[in-house]
């Protein structure tokens, strides 16, 4: 997809993961023009080795395919927002 593409890296047992979910959610409905989506580290692990990831939650932020930009750690929705508005330009 040509859309800018948030990946939200997480697991079932990670507390701060179970967290954010409901303001990673918030934040994809303020940004439409953004695609979301979750790996679940434990149903995906190649995925997760792939791209990297040692800490849960991160977020990893694409642009036409390549990696633009990572953040670890629980965010708020305004948080995700301004982070993802200051990269995807």
């Amino acid at each position: 997809t040509e859309l800018p593409i948030v990946v939200d890296y997480w697991a079932e047992w990670c507390g701060p993961c179970k967290m954010m979910a409901p303001q990673f959610a918030a934040a994809a409905a303020q940004l439409p023009e953004v695609r979301f989506v979750k790996v679940d580290t434990e149903a995906s692990p190649q995925a997760s080795m792939r791209q990297r990831i040692r800490s849960i939650p991160t977020m990893v932020l694409f642009k036409g395919g390549a990696e633009v930009a990572r953040r670890s750690g629980a965010m708020s929705a305004a948080d995700i927002v301004a982070w993802v508005r200051s990269q995807a330009r």
